[in-house]
């Protein structure tokens, strides 16, 4: 799993030990606020649903460390979430 340091869409800093870190099925990571609010359960990316990204333990953190590069996508305006977001995740 790879730990990105940041929201995607509004760049809210999310450590290791964030509880409003929500990752998708492929580590996309966004704030818990941007998954309720803008996202509305859909992966702009991929059209996974998302769950609370687990904290990787200290003894993992040197060995695998989170990504340094940001990733920062905003949505701004998503065709793929307005189709999907009346889906079930588990059907899209």
């Amino acid at each position: 799993m790879e730990i990105r340091l940041n929201c995607e869409n509004c760049d809210k800093p999310l450590p290791n030990h964030s509880d409003e870190a929500m990752i998708c099925t492929l580590d996309c990571t966004f704030c818990k606020d941007c998954v309720d609010t803008v996202l509305k359960n859909v992966c702009p990316n991929c059209g996974g649903g998302f769950e609370k990204r687990p904290t990787r333990p200290k003894k993992y953190l040197e060995k695998y460390p989170p990504r340094k590069d940001k990733v920062f996508k905003p949505v701004l305006e998503n065709k793929f979430l307005e189709k999907n977001v009346s889906i079930d995740p588990r059907k899209r």
